[in-house]
């Protein structure tokens, strides 16, 4: 699968290292340019490139947003309808300065995204585990301790897609429901978030 790498920090990093590892192709991209690319992917090998955001917005069978939630209007609209979005971004105010709306409770980031975003399919994920534990805590499936990843969005079709990712890089994904009330579970501030805990125990802890 063909996966588009919208911002290259600790967890859009770790997640395209993990998407090579089990065989996926990447195209990454940041703020900086493709040229700031290079030791990531020459660490990747041949299953990466660097490219420009429009570039890897239009690469990928499903894209990656993991910027800062303040800059998530300068994700490419283009060549994101239809597909499905990963959303791993958290809102801290103190980084991303105040938005009014969130403040209030009156959306979601991940909501906000999506209205950026028409015609995307946004699935928040990934924003809830610390990037360390990301990188060293996968898991065969079955696994005694295997760390869940709560995963929220508006289509099942999407999420069902997401959930078989989480379980080939070494994780469980629970489905919380929508992005409205699901994501709202494990926003920073919350129990579920960065918890590290078992599908069994998120489940019972998020009322499912």
């Amino acid at each position: 699968m063909r996966i588009g790498m919208i911002g290259a920090g600790n967890i859009g990093s770790t997640l395209a290292r993990h998407f090579v590892r089990v065989g996926h192709e990447v195209a990454v991209s940041n703020s900086r340019g493709p040229e700031t690319l290079a030791a990531l992917v020459g660490e990747l090998g041949c299953g990466a490139q660097a490219v420009t955001a429009a570039e890897a917005a239009r690469f990928g069978e499903i894209a990656v947003v993991s910027v800062p939630f303040g800059k998530y209007r300068t994700v490419p609209v283009d060549g994101l309808a239809g597909k499905v979005v990963i959303d791993t971004n958290n809102y801290y105010p103190s980084r991303d300065g105040r938005f009014a709306e969130l403040d209030e409770d009156r959306t979601t980031s991940s909501e906000m995204l999506a209205a950026h975003l028409p015609g995307a399919l946004i699935v928040k994920a990934f924003n809830a585990i610390r990037w360390e534990h990301l990188r060293d805590g996968a898991l065969p499936p079955g696994s005694p301790g295997r760390i869940a990843i709560p995963i929220s969005g508006d289509d099942e079709e999407a999420k069902r897609l997401v959930t078989g990712l989480v379980d080939e890089i070494g994780f469980d994904a629970v489905d919380l429901g929508s992005l409205a009330v699901g994501g709202r579970k494990y926003q920073p501030g919350e129990r579920l978030y960065v918890a590290d805990l078992p599908s069994e125990e998120m489940r019972r802890l998020a009322d499912l």
